[in-house]
């Protein structure tokens, strides 16, 4: 036993201290008009990842403009009077690049890969569409259309996506992350050009937006080519973004759904701080570290006594320390054939309930920190990943080296620590619980 904890504790040391040298901090500045840019070299490749991140999503949309942000994260690639429709991405691709996008409840982001002599052509194709985006009505139809039917295919005719979407409503009551991100149907129906129109005008704006260039380029030439093609395009008054703020203990809830499918489905939450949450925001890294004991891993609790056990056919959960509010700790589990959902979630509970009278072992911790450490490390690999982090924390103003720093905070918390944490927060009148069934007379 203490060979074990002797060289888990080497492991964290040693991946601890790769991210600590393994690159220069990023150059972060902020141009006059307020639009930030964030640049980490990585001269490994001659290639470079650009990011646009607007600080806008799903948690910002008032009841009947859900999918706002989505609908216009589709229409930024209908075209300007210099890029028409369709040129945007030809034009990405002619060069040898590839470009993407995607929206969250808590920002958009739009991304571009090139070969590092493409720079100007990304700022350039990415400053246009900030400041010139044309709203076409018949475009904009033909585009809202598609939209509705990925809500069709990824959500209405997904039993398990239905299901989590309801989950989601319900473990949020009064917070703004209760939206799903592709919109509820009415509203994507009652839609128009102008709606889209007015909130590009009210958030797109340079002080707005982070720009996050990663790969081999240098600070000096990312800030000349960002004065040349942002500089010029005004900053704008900004509507103010509602706090995602949860209810310290909302009361516990349970719902049961019947949609047609073949294999029943358990959600369970618990409502969390974050790192970025206005109260609360230090007991994050804490959390953490608990959600690795509970599920990080062949040897974490759930995975061994619940999974390997024979309760579970198969579980995952998901915590974010860097989100920007008020989160969740979310546990999804389908029962193997024969168990019912009640004695699933019954299983997990007890290893959930088990964390507040069980003090974690110190391997156990050690091996949970293990892991997490090298998922940070194996996340500086690639610049894609590398700038998608840098977004995330900029974009919910969290500081740009707090992964690094939370390894660091996490390794000095203890047992003791954990099994107060677990206390205070995995409780029921925190927690959310959905079961999904299959209807009578069994699924399609």
């Amino acid at each position: 036993m203490r060979y074990r904890l002797r060289g888990a504790l080497v492991v964290v040391a040693l991946l601890l201290s790769t991210m600590a040298g393994a690159q220069p901090a990023p150059a972060d500045f902020t141009l006059a008009n307020g639009l930030r840019v964030i640049v980490q070299e990585d001269h490994r490749a001659p290639v470079f990842v650009g990011q646009v991140w607007y600080r806008v999503g799903s948690a910002d949309e008032p009841p009947g403009l859900t999918g706002i942000s989505h609908v216009l994260e589709h229409m930024m690639f209908k075209g300007t009077a210099k890029v028409p429709t369709g040129e945007f991405s030809r034009l990405v691709a002619h060069f040898g690049g590839d470009d993407n996008a995607f929206t969250t409840d808590n920002y958009t982001c739009y991304q571009q890969n090139h070969v590092a002599d493409r720079l100007a052509l990304a700022l350039e194709l990415e400053a246009d569409r900030m400041a010139n985006l044309r709203f076409d009505a018949g475009e904009f139809a033909s585009e809202l259309k598609v939209v509705m039917e990925e809500r069709r295919l990824r959500t209405d005719d997904n039993p398990r996506a239905l299901a989590f979407e309801r989950f989601k409503a319900m473990a949020y009551p009064s917070s703004p992350g209760r939206a799903p991100v592709i919109g509820w149907m009415r509203d994507l129906e009652a839609l128009t050009v102008d709606d889209v129109k007015d909130w590009y005008q009210r958030w797109y704006a340079p002080n707005n937006a982070i720009l996050v260039v990663v790969g081999d380029v240098t600070p000096d030439q990312v800030r000349a080519q960002a004065e040349k093609y942002f500089g010029a395009i005004p900053a704008r008054p900004l509507p103010r973004r509602a706090a995602m703020r949860e209810l310290a203990e909302p009361g516990e809830r349970s719902l049961v759904v019947r949609f047609p499918t073949q294999v029943p489905m358990l959600y369970l939450g618990f409502n969390l701080p974050s790192a970025g949450s206005p109260r609360d925001g230090d007991d994050a890294y804490a959390l953490a570290l608990l959600a690795g004991v509970l599920d990080r891993g062949i040897s974490a609790r759930l995975e061994s006594r619940v999974v390997r056990a024979g309760k579970a056919a198969a579980l995952q959960s998901s915590y974010s320390p860097l989100a920007r509010g008020d989160t969740l700790l979310t546990i999804t589990a389908i029962p193997v054939d024969g168990q019912s959902l009640a004695d699933l979630r019954d299983a997990v509970l007890a290893e959930v309930w088990r964390l507040r009278d069980d003090p974690a072992a110190p391997e156990e911790i050690q091996r949970a920190l293990a892991i997490m450490a090298a998922d940070d490390v194996f996340s500086h690999d690639q610049v894609e990943d590398q700038a998608r982090l840098l977004g995330m924390l900029a974009s919910s103003g969290l500081p740009l080296d707090l992964a690094d720093t939370a390894m660091k905070r996490m390794a000095q918390i203890t047992p003791d620590k954990l099994r107060e944490v677990a206390r205070r927060y995995l409780q029921p009148s925190r927690m959310s619980t959905l079961m999904l069934e299959a209807p009578a007379g069994g699924g399609q």
